[in-house]
């Protein structure tokens, strides 16, 4: 079965990124795709607006942070149910 939020948040990674979706996997870092640290910080941005949540601050670190610990992180925040601030 396929997970919404997994797929969503995968989706929005291989569009900033400028990839095939199908490069994307749980264990896919942000440096595998090429991505900057401002092209990280467009890319959880994006899933913000597109979640309606905010992440908590914190630098991303390109080598180890996964698309799965971003997933984790916006389930952790859809579930502590603060919405983005406007």
């Amino acid at each position: 079965m396929t997970d919404p939020i997994e797929s969503r948040v995968f989706d929005i990674i291989a569009k900033s990124a400028g990839v095939d979706r199908e490069k994307v996997t749980p264990e896919t870092t942000f440096k595998d795709l090429g991505l900057g640290s401002l092209d990280a910080i467009e890319v959880i941005f994006d899933i913000e607006e597109a979640f309606d949540i905010h992440l908590p601050e914190q630098d991303a670190n390109l080598d180890a942070d996964t698309a799965s610990g971003l997933v984790a992180a916006v389930r952790q925040a859809m579930a502590s149910g603060t919405p983005a601030t406007t």
